[in-house]
């Protein structure tokens, strides 16, 4: 930390620093895209985590939060303005490509505008919302707002503002689709994208020439509702983002609060929640097999894997009273112990598991028409992952390692043998095949805990009102789908000021688009199914 504090002091000498679990760094808005590209180009941050939106009250501005891919370091960038009528920051998304969208969310909520941005729309919110939801002046009343019940107006025209050479701003609009396009949607109401997706393709006869991701049919303001809520209550939400990674995304919250107040989880709960996890890494797994199979034309596949995703979520119902929103883990530990048959059970199904993958590959990985449909489709590269922040299984399947289990180890991933399960072709085939070969991996930690788990407490005796002290905290878990990311500004307060969940799925939908150019409708179809994206985690 100390020499990266160094090297931005030596390029930036009028940077201001912050000490803590990841180094914060402070610097004028008109030195932010020099450092940027330093930062990238120099000191190898190439992997763009987070940005998160803030409204301090003086001052508007964004966080975010920057890792190498080389030595997996970390680093944190203030950025902010006193002008809150007409707030601009300068764009980062020509050196990281996922700054495309989460520029796009920040001035969705906010309304900052990023200079030499290619698009600033809105992109959860309609495009004729009234105000920025999480400006602390935001006027939330419902006239201004009704629910309206005629579809918004479609934008095939788009705003930027540009820096010209000699520093000037220029307001010009850019072309998304032009009248001569053949544009179609598909989604929100279509089956294969795995739920209220919209996609505006342009087409040529059958071959994809464009998409155009709208998001937010099934906003529900999660992050805004927390910011009136203790830090016990926003637990609630965590299973409702990625359902399919509902005890991963509640473990990121729940760490991220631990962080803060410097609690000591009990043995017994660490391996507990590690078990939980990688359990919910499976159930999630086998639900994208089979849903990926039906995509392709596999139905047969389909009832094969929910037979054995059912197995697990019996054992979820048996401890946790639930088969899809846990509500388990808790700050401090967990809710309550362990049903009296969950080790056997769980020991059983690591036993039955290895032999219907064994099904599986007969069923369907060795199909030809399957392979066919997979292979040499839609390709990812290493760069392109990492540069859109398409980590998790997808991003392993393009060769980066980017699992924070191995990278930034919690619970108890640092004292179990697992392999990081790479593949080097990032095409759908390969990621396709990360996802069957995580099942064995879990299986693997699983075996290595169920039969050591320690006596003793499950939970800390926590206070029922919650303080976190004063300052900001970033937590990721590696969650089903890649990493879920939790932040928290702390005022000293019960409610956090700020609560910004970092989707793991937002990224993958930003790379529909380069994956399906110049594919066939089908293919968009396969490609869209191996991402394994869930809309809840993106529009929250």
């Amino acid at each position: 930390m100390a020499n990266i504090q160094q090297e931005i002091s030596s390029f930036l000498p009028e940077a201001t620093f912050v000490e803590g679990t990841i180094l914060e760094v402070s610097v004028p808005d008109a030195k932010w895209h020099d450092l940027a590209l330093y930062l990238h180009n120099q000191l190898h941050f190439d992997y763009l985590v987070s940005i998160v939106g803030m409204d301090w009250g003086e001052t508007v501005g964004c966080v975010y939060y920057l890792t190498s891919t080389v030595d997996n370091s970390q680093v944190s960038v203030k950025i902010e303005t006193a002008d809150r009528e007409n707030p601009l920051l300068h764009s980062v998304s020509d050196i990281w490509k996922s700054a495309n969208l989460y520029e796009r969310e920040v001035y969705d909520f906010l309304g900052i505008r990023f200079i030499n941005h290619p698009d600033m729309r809105r992109l959860f919110l309609r495009n004729d919302w009234v105000g920025y939801p999480f400006r602390k002046d935001y006027n939330a009343d419902p006239e201004l707002n009704p629910i309206r019940l005629e579809h918004e107006s479609v934008d095939d025209v788009t705003h930027s503002v540009v820096e010209t050479e000699d520093g000037k701003l220029e307001e010009r609009t850019n072309t998304i689709f032009s009248p001569q396009e053949f544009v179609v949607n598909i989604g929100p109401q279509h089956p294969a994208t795995h739920g209220v997706l919209r996609l505006r393709t342009s087409l040529d006869g059958e071959t994809v020439k464009k998409i155009d991701v709208y998001c937010g049919y099934v906003h529900r303001g999660i992050e805004k509702l927390c910011e009136s809520l203790t830090y016990p209550q926003t637990l609630h939400f965590a299973d409702r983002l990625d359902y399919l990674s509902a005890q991963q995304n509640r473990h990121a919250v729940c760490l991220c609060i631990e962080d803060a107040l410097q609690v000591e989880v009990p043995a017994r709960a660490q391996y507990i929640r590690t078990i939980m996890d990688e359990l919910m890494r499976i159930s999630s797994h086998l639900l994208f097999w089979s849903t990926f199979c039906m995509d392709l034309g596999g139905t047969t596949a389909f009832f094969y894997g929910f037979r054995d995703r059912e197995k697990i979520l019996d054992i979820f119902e048996e401890t946790c009273g639930a088969r899809m929103t846990f509500n388990y883990y808790t700050i401090g530990g967990l809710m309550a112990d362990l049903h009296p048959d969950f080790q056997r059970k769980v020991k059983e199904f690591c036993a039955y598991m290895p032999a219907k993958l064994k099904e599986y590959h007969t069923l369907f990985t060795g199909n030809v028409i399957a392979q066919q449909r997979m292979k040499g489709v839609g390709i990812l590269s290493r760069e392109d992952a990492i540069s859109y922040g398409i980590a998790g299984p997808s991003g392993r399947a393009s060769g980066w390692a980017c699992d924070v289990r191995k990278n930034h180890p919690y619970a108890m991933y640092d004292k179990v043998e697992f392999n990081q399960v790479i593949r080097t072709e990032g095409d759908v085939f390969a990621r396709y095949m990360v996802r069957l070969d995580e099942i064995l991996e879990s299986i693997h930690i699983i075996e290595q805990l169920i039969d050591n788990i320690p006596e003793g407490d499950y939970a800390v005796k926590m206070k029922p009102i919650i303080k976190l002290p004063e300052g900001r905290y970033f937590r990721q878990v590696e969650a089903s789908r890649g990493p879920l990311g939790i932040f928290i500004e702390s005022h000293g307060d019960k409610n956090p000021y700020r609560l910004k969940i970092n989707s793991a799925c937002l990224p993958l939908v930003a790379g529909l688009d380069p994956m399906c150019r110049n594919g066939k409708i089908a293919d968009l179809i396969a490609i869209g199914g191996s991402l394994d994206y869930v809309i809840p985690d993106m529009d929250r």
